[in-house]
């Protein structure tokens, strides 16, 4: 099989890594911030930076041919314990129906700024 990279204009520039990989039926989509939308201005609360993170997710999937009904787990990184319920409703919204296998664990992330990151597997067969 031929694994080929997904590429998207917010990408980060400099940092050796790809938005998504595709290989067979399955995508990889490494994991998304939300800290600052796509003209760069800061974007604040886990709520905000939830869907832009998802948004994110859903635009590197679409990218590859797929969309987040397609996607069967998440990994999903927040800073604190204390933002996972609102997290998670903005979450369920993207995923109203059978939602994916998901992880949740409590980090540091790269910058102070950033309150969430996903990542997800997708199969589209």
């Amino acid at each position: 099989m031929t694994k080929k990279a997904i590429t998207v204009p917010w990408a980060l520039p400099g940092i050796p890594y790809s938005a998504g990989m595709k290989i067979g039926d399955f995508i990889f989509v490494s994991g998304q911030v939300g800290a600052v939308d796509n003209n760069g201005k800061v974007i604040e609360g886990i709520e905000a930076q939830t869907r832009q993170v998802l948004e994110r997710l859903k635009g590197v999937l679409e990218a590859g041919g797929a969309s987040l009904d397609d996607v069967v787990k998440t990994t999903v990184f927040i800073t604190s314990a204390a933002d996972f319920t609102r997290m998670n409703e903005v979450y369920a919204g993207y995923f109203p129906v059978n939602p994916p296998a998901r992880s949740t664990v409590v980090v540091s992330l790269a910058k102070p700024e950033m309150l969430v990151e996903i990542e997800c597997i997708a199969c589209r067969p």
